[in-house]
C-alpha cells in the first residue's frame, strides 16, 4: 500500500512537473516571437535610415529643361545654373519620355540626365479647373436655340465624333467666341458644352493672366495650355478676353507691354493646337470692338458668334425655365411677364423670379403671385437701368 501511495505520489509530481515546464515552453514561445517582431522591427528602421543617410550623402541634382535630342542619343540641356550642355542620357531613363521641354534633373559630376521630372505646373494654374463638369444643360438655356446648335456643330461635334470631319476632309474648328451683353448666357452656354461632352472644364478669367513681372504672364497661359492638354478631352473657356486682348499699340507703359507679351503667348497657343486634337478653346467678351484683329482671325478663333439679350420669345422661353421649379399661382402669365421685360437679359429674368420668391415669403405666401412677379421686374429692371421697367402702376 505504501508503495501504491508513493508511486501515486510521484506520478502527480512529474505531472505537476511537466505541466509547468509545458508552460514555461509557452512563455519562452511567446518571448521569442516577441523578439523576432522586434528584431524585424529593427532591421526595417535600419533600412530605413540607411536610406536617410544615403539620401544626405548623395550630392543634390541640378534641375535643366531639354532643348534638343542630338541623334547619337545625347541632349542638349539648359541647366538651371544657366549653361546650355551637351549630355549623355543615363541607361536607366526612358529615352522616349525626352522631348524639347521636358524637365529633367542632371548630376552635378557629368550633367548627365538622370531622371525625367514631372512637368511644372503653376498651383495658380492648377486650380483653373473645374474637377466636375458642370451640372447645367441645354435645357436650361432658354432663348438661344441657334447659336447652341451653331456652338454645338463647333465644339461638341469635334469632341464627339472627330471621324466625320476626316471622311469630309477638312479641320474641325479650333475655336469659338461668344460676345454680347453681360448676362445673356456666353458662361451658361460653354458650361453646358462641357457637361455634355464629359470633357475637362478649365475656366479662367483673361485678367488672372495678367502678372506684375516680366514673363509671368506668357509662362500660365504656356502652362494652361500645356495642361489642357495633358487633361483632353477639354475644353478651355476664357471669360473676359479683352482683358489680354485689347488692340496692340505703341505703349511705352511697362505694365501694357506684359499684357502684350501675354497676349502674344496666347496667340502662339492658339495657333499652335493640333488640328484634331481634343482641346477645344471658348472665349467670351463684352466689348469685341476692343479685340486685336490678330485674335479673331481664322485659325484662332474660326467662329464668331453673337449671344444677343433675348426677344420676347426667348424671355418667354426663359421664364418657363424658371417658373417650372417655383410653386406659382394660376394668375401667372408667362406671355405677360416676357412683354413687361423688354431688354431684360437672362441673368435678369432669373433675378426677377427669385425676388418675385422673396415678396411671397415675406408676406408668408407659399405661392408666388403675379403681383409679385410685377414688383419684381419693377425692382430689379429699373435697378439695372432698363428704360422699359414697368412702374407700380402695373400692379
Amino acid at each position: 500500500m505504501a508503495e501504491n501511495i508513493s508511486l501515486k505520489e510521484d506520478s502527480t509530481y512529474l505531472l505537476m512537473q511537466i505541466k509547468k515546464l509545458e508552460q514555461r515552453a509557452q512563455e519562452l514561445e511567446a518571448e521569442k516571437r516577441d523578439w523576432i517582431f522586434e528584431r524585424e522591427r529593427l532591421q526595417r528602421e535600419i533600412q530605413l535610415l540607411r536610406s536617410e543617410i544615403e539620401k544626405i550623402t548623395v550630392p543634390p541634382y541640378i534641375e535643366g529643361y531639354v532643348t534638343d535630342i542630338l541623334p547619337d542619343g545625347r541632349a542638349v540641356v539648359k541647366s538651371s545654373t544657366g549653361p546650355s550642355l551637351v549630355v549623355n542620357v543615363m541607361r536607366t531613363v526612358d529615352a522616349s519620355q525626352l522631348v524639347p521641354g521636358k524637365r529633367v534633373s542632371l548630376s552635378q559630376r557629368n550633367f548627365a540626365i538622370i531622371e525625367v521630372l514631372p512637368d511644372n505646373l503653376d498651383t495658380y494654374v492648377q486650380v483653373m479647373e473645374v474637377v466636375e463638369s458642370p451640372k447645367v444643360c441645354y435645357e436650361e438655356i432658354g432663348g438661344l436655340d441657334e447659336q447652341i446648335r451653331e456652338l454645338r456643330e463647333l465644339v461638341e461635334l469635334p469632341l464627339i465624333n472627330p471621324r466625320i470631319f476626316e471622311k469630309i476632309g477638312i479641320d474641325p474648328p479650333k475655336g469659338v467666341l461668344l460676345y454680347g451683353p453681360p448676362g445673356c448666357g456666353k458662361t451658361l452656354m460653354a458650361k453646358a458644352v462641357a457637361n455634355e461632352t464629359k470633357a475637362r472644364f478649365i475656366k479662367v478669367v483673361a485678367s488672372e493672366l495678367v502678372q506684375k513681372y516680366i514673363g509671368e504672364g506668357a509662362r500660365m497661359v504656356r502652362e494652361l495650355f500645356q495642361m489642357a492638354r495633358a487633361k483632353s478631352p477639354s475644353i478651355v473657356f476664357i471669360d473676359e478676353i479683352d482683358a489680354i486682348g485689347s488692340r496692340r499699340g505703341d505703349i511705352n507703359i511697362s505694365g501694357e507691354r506684359e499684357v502684350q507679351r501675354t497676349l502674344l503667348q496666347l496667340l502662339s497657343e492658339l495657333d499652335g493646337f493640333s488640328a484634331r486634337g481634343d482641346v477645344r478653346i471658348i472665349g467670351a467678351t463684352n466689348r469685341i470692338d476692343l479685340l486685336d484683329p490678330a485674335l479673331l482671325r481664322p485659325g484662332r478663333f474660326d467662329r464668331i458668334l453673337e449671344i444677343p439679350p433675348p426677344d420676347v420669345n426667348g424671355r418667354e422661353a426663359i421664364f418657363r425655365i424658371h417658373l417650372s421649379k417655383m410653386n406659382i399661382s394660376d394668375d401667372v402669365s408667362v406671355k405677360r411677364l416676357a412683354s413687361l421685360t423688354d431688354g431684360a437679359t437672362g441673368a435678369s429674368i432669373k433675378a426677377v423670379c427669385t425676388e418675385a420668391g422673396l415678396f411671397a415669403i415675406r408676406e408668408g405666401r407659399d405661392q408666388v403671385a403675379l403681383e409679385d412677379f410685377i414688383r419684381a421686374i419693377g425692382k430689379v429692371l429699373r435697378k439695372e437701368g432698363v428704360k422699359s421697367a414697368p412702374s407700380g402702376t402695373y400692379i
